[in-house]
């Protein structure tokens, strides 16, 4: 006589807010936790962000995030971190200039999209933890500089025989997120003039000397 199928095996499941889940594991699970307070953070800032409100968002729990970040602050930094822009993401408009601009507005809308309340909320909270004040100033320096991307910019222009291999100083190719992060943290934003100001009339005279503003 014919068995009868053995019924399916289903995904492990996990039961929040009433909701029936499937179990999420390692990667995928920490860029959902990650997403949601993002998504957190922009709603709510960082003084209204509660760990509790991320795991909801994230279909998660709380003891589920405290096993990987301990302190608000900690998931915070990890949500910087992993919203990086990356290689992916850099522009190719056949300009060295166009391409800088683009960049540079990309990082604009990142940092005003976080807002600067997270970042003054993230720094004082952290003021008095050693461990924690260091890393977040290791992050702020990759998440708000990352010379590398203008770097491979550069590169594109080295192709293209606009400019010269000759490579300016690191502190050169950090200087117009310093000057974004600097617009970000005291006036909350950044328009597009001053962006074109900071390639038309800093960056690209220091790359290209004796370069006219458009």
């Amino acid at each position: 006589m014919r068995q009868p199928p053995a019924p399916r095996q289903l995904a492990p499941t996990a039961r929040t807010e009433g909701k029936t889940v499937t179990r999420r594991r390692g990667r995928e699970l920490e860029q959902a936790i990650l997403r949601a307070a993002l998504d957190e953070l922009t709603e709510t800032g960082y003084v209204g962000l509660t760990v509790e409100a991320v795991a909801a968002r994230a279909r998660t729990s709380r003891p589920v995030l405290h096993r990987r970040w301990p302190t608000r602050a900690e998931l915070v930094i990890a949500a910087l971190s992993d919203s990086h822009l990356r290689a992916d993401d850099l522009p190719d408009n056949g300009s060295l200039r166009s391409d800088l601009i683009a960049l540079l507005q990309r990082f604009a809308r990142r940092f005003v999209d976080v807002g600067a309340e997270v970042f003054w909320g993230l720094m004082s909270e952290t003021a008095r933890d050693p461990r924690l004040s260091a890393l977040v100033r290791t992050q702020f320096a990759r998440t708000l500089r990352q010379e590398e991307l203008t770097t491979a910019l550069l590169d594109r222009a080295v192709a293209r025989g606009e400019i010269g291999p000759d490579r300016p100083a690191s502190r050169v190719l950090r200087l117009p997120l310093d000057l974004l992060r600097h617009d970000v943290l005291i006036h909350g934003e950044v328009s597009d003039e001053t962006i074109i100001s900071i390639v038309d009339e800093v960056l690209l005279p220091l790359l290209l000397p004796g370069t006219q503003s458009p």
